[in-house]
């Protein structure tokens, strides 16, 4: 998973893209992203088809909900503080 900050607004926003050949395909790859998304930090992310491609779009409250965990922390931290513009 990436996070990147976007727009005029500096809005951190991550996105991945389901696996075609992940068992099920590309639905259910991003049906499972999506489950683990939900059950780690408490928000449903966005899931959405771009042509033949499945997105799964995050946001800061997913980064936040990611941060409660002791192995992310530090590093989620040490991001934010090199994103900021």
């Amino acid at each position: 998973m990436t996070f990147g900050r976007y727009g005029k607004d500096n809005a951190t926003l991550g996105r991945a893209y389901a696996r075609a050949d992940a068992p099920g395909g590309r639905e259910a790859d991003a049906e499972r992203l999506a489950a683990l998304i939900k059950a780690l930090t408490g928000e449903e992310p966005r899931v959405y088809r771009v042509g033949s491609n499945m997105v799964v779009e995050r946001g800061r409250e997913h980064l936040d909900g990611f941060a409660l965990y002791e192995e992310l922390a530090d590093a989620i931290a040490k991001w934010l503080e090199i994103a900021k513009r």
